[in-house]
């Protein structure tokens, strides 16, 4: 027969360093699930501007083939004005990146340009840098427009693309060309809103949210229910072996996917002051 002992003083003290090492750890863990999910705190949705973009609808088809033609005011088709509200306590700097832009203080404007791209169920997408006579946006001046330092700071990516009409700058969706990203002087100013029907998470943490549509919601949902360039399965395939063979054309067909048949051009923007 074996006899137990009882336990000793050792085991007891032994006993009782576990228990506090497994309670110190669980509240480690708990402080580092705390630091993260994003402290409400410090975030600020204040509406501190306004900018807004009146849109017209051309009525000249897109080529797939072909840059991205434009239109005039007069031959467009008035669709209305879009107004955004921005969030200037909680991204000061894309703020001013985008009143800049949309006043022209930037040495460069959103004006005659168009958006490139409209992912159904998802967002509009506007700002693509290149050619003005393709309605894209002239490169800005960096003696204008300052660097950007929202793009590194943690704060910026504490909204998330919950509703239709989040507005946000892009930067995993950036689609602005490697030799225009690579200039020392590049400055980003893609944007992009979210059309819905539900939120858009896959974009949070990668995107910063700098505003809301305040007014035209409505036009929002138009474009985004506008037929596009779409590839089929098999161009997609033979565009990805192209990429991969490093064949530039590759990229330049890719430039058209997912545009608006007809090209949907900002006529005019600016600050509106109220």
């Amino acid at each position: 027969m074996v006899i137990l002992s009882p336990p000793s003083c050792c085991d007891y003290q032994c006993g009782r360093r576990i228990a506090l090492l497994a309670a110190t750890a669980a509240a480690a863990s708990s402080t580092l699930a705390a630091s993260a999910t994003p402290s409400f705190d410090l975030v600020d949705t204040s509406i501190t501007d306004r900018v807004f973009f009146n849109l017209g609808l051309c009525q000249s088809s897109n080529t797939p083939a072909g840059g991205r033609p434009t239109c005039s005011d007069s031959d467009s088709q008035p669709l209305g004005r879009v107004v955004i509200g921005l969030y200037g306590n909680q991204v000061p700097h894309t703020t001013r990146l985008i009143k800049a832009m949309a006043t022209g203080a930037a040495g460069s404007s959103y004006q005659g340009t168009v958006f490139h791209k409209v992912i159904q169920g998802r967002y509009i997408q506007a700002g693509h840098q290149g050619s003005k006579e393709k309605g894209e946006v002239s490169p800005p001046s960096p003696d204008y427009l300052e660097s950007n330092p929202d793009t590194v700071s943690p704060r910026s990516f504490l909204l998330r693309h919950s509703r239709p009409g989040t507005v946000s700058l892009c930067l995993a969706e950036n689609d602005d060309d490697e030799s225009i990203r690579l200039n020392p002087d590049y400055r980003n100013v893609q944007f992009m809103i979210t059309t819905g029907p539900g939120p858009a998470p896959d974009l949070d943490n990668r995107n910063i949210v700098f505003g809301t549509v305040l007014q035209g919601i409505d036009i929002v949902a138009s474009i985004a229910a506008m037929p596009t360039f779409k590839p089929s399965d098999r161009v997609r395939e033979f565009n990805n072996i192209a990429q991969i063979l490093g064949d530039v054309r590759a990229s330049n067909a890719r430039s058209s996917w997912y545009r608006p048949v007809k090209p949907v051009l900002i006529t005019s923007c600016g600050e509106e002051l109220r």
